[in-house]
């Protein structure tokens, strides 16, 4: 069995990866969204089935929040309630796509009305950060044309700019503006922000506390994503991920679901990097379950990032330096792929069991009772969903 250094226990021993509110949420296609028993029906709901997974991993210690799905009434309180279920509060999500007035767009509409809306949204989304204890304002904008000449793409970066340092001056010292992008969907001519060259446009002319947000799934077929995880890394401009896997376009599944080779060279250039475990760096999930459970679905998620890991520093990097100096192409390639082949779930699980955890989490919670229990409880109530 392969074993461990403790160099590389250590190592995981540091990995936390946040989970989102919505993920414990219904979910489903553009045409359903399907409906499970014991959905969550409100924040604290959501909060206490993310404790689960942190409880039989440890490896999601917070809780990403998205407003207005999870508005309440004193975000304090809701602090407390995670903090006594051994998580925090994370990334505050802004959302600028579901209001009738954004249909042409928010931060980059021209009605200096609806653009001031958008951006005053983001102002309550920090003044909730300052509530919950919470660094980073993540902005994903569904704002873009779907014809030639329906927009002025060019005013529209500019007032995407200077919406985006009104928000900016909000900020205080300790906190960060996170820009993610995509590529289409559900503009389909131009998005305002569809690669990681324009959100690092927007963000360097800000400041020091504004940095790029990688979506694993928000790219065109055959991206070499690790290069822009290198490039972000060098540049010293990568905020966080919102981890992912897609077979086609925006899919939202367990990551590492469509492609575990590429989320493996995804992990090594972030070990290669030094973005592992780098408080700079924040790793989150941004999935949907739609089809199987929220909660063992998260686990799974957790558990492919930290094998993948695992994999990655395994990599013998003096190896391969040796055989990219020498050009030797095929014992460059071998390194990388040894480690990506090499089995490490049993000594991983003999590091969980080390740690008092279960060997196997997705087991352990089965045979918990926890999904039967909310299940029963949960009844009444409007279940949470896209919307809510």
């Amino acid at each position: 069995m392969t074993t461990l250094s403790p160099d590389i226990q250590s190592a995981l021993e540091g990995q936390g990866i946040e989970l989102p509110s919505w993920a414990f949420g219904n979910s489903g296609t553009r045409f359903r969204v399907f409906t499970t028993p014991g959905t969550p029906r409100d924040p604290y709901e959501k909060i206490a089935d993310a404790a689960q997974v942190n409880a039989y991993t440890k490896l999601a210690p917070s809780v990403a929040l998205h407003i207005p799905w999870d508005k309440v009434d004193d975000y304090s309180d809701l602090r407390r309630h995670a903090e006594d279920l051994g998580v925090s509060l994370g990334t505050i999500n802004s959302n600028t796509f579901q209001d009738e007035d954004y249909k042409f767009g928010a931060l980059t509409h021209h009605d200096d009305r609806i653009r001031n809306k958008a951006i005053d949204h983001h102002l309550e989304c920090i003044d909730i950060m300052d509530a919950t204890g919470s660094r980073d304002l993540k902005i994903w904008l569904a704002e873009g044309s779907n014809y030639p000449g329906q927009a002025d793409i060019r005013a529209r970066q500019d007032r995407l700019q200077d919406s985006l340092q009104k928000i900016y001056d909000r900020l205080s010292d300790e906190q960060r503006l996170v820009l993610e992008y995509k590529f289409f969907e559900p503009a389909f001519y131009h998005t305002d922000v569809p690669d990681w060259g324009t959100s690092y446009a927007q963000v360097a002319s800000l400041g020091d506390k504004a940095m790029v947000c990688l979506d694993t799934g928000h790219h065109a077929p055959g991206t070499n994503i690790e290069f822009i995880v290198m490039q972000l890394l060098r540049l010293g401009k990568l905020g966080s991920f919102d981890f992912n896997s897609r077979f086609y376009a925006d899919d939202d599944l367990i990551v590492g679901a469509a492609d575990p080779f590429q989320l493996f060279r995804i992990i090594f250039e972030v070990v290669r990097g030094g973005g592992l475990n780098n408080p700079d760096v924040a790793f989150m999930l941004d999935q949907c379950h739609n089809v199987e459970d929220k909660i063992p679905g998260q686990i799974r998620s957790v558990l492919n990032v930290q094998e993948m890991t695992a994999r990655a520093l395994l990599v013998d990097r003096d190896a391969l330096a040796a055989a990219q100096q020498a050009n030797d192409v095929l014992a460059a390639n071998a390194v990388f792929m040894d480690a990506f082949y090499t089995d490490v779930r049993p000594a991983l699980a003999e590091w969980r069991e080390s740690r008092g955890l279960a060997a196997d989490p997705m087991a352990a919670y089965a045979a918990s009772g926890y999904q039967q229990q909310i299940a029963a409880d949960r009844v009444g109530g409007t279940q949470a969903g896209w919307g809510a």
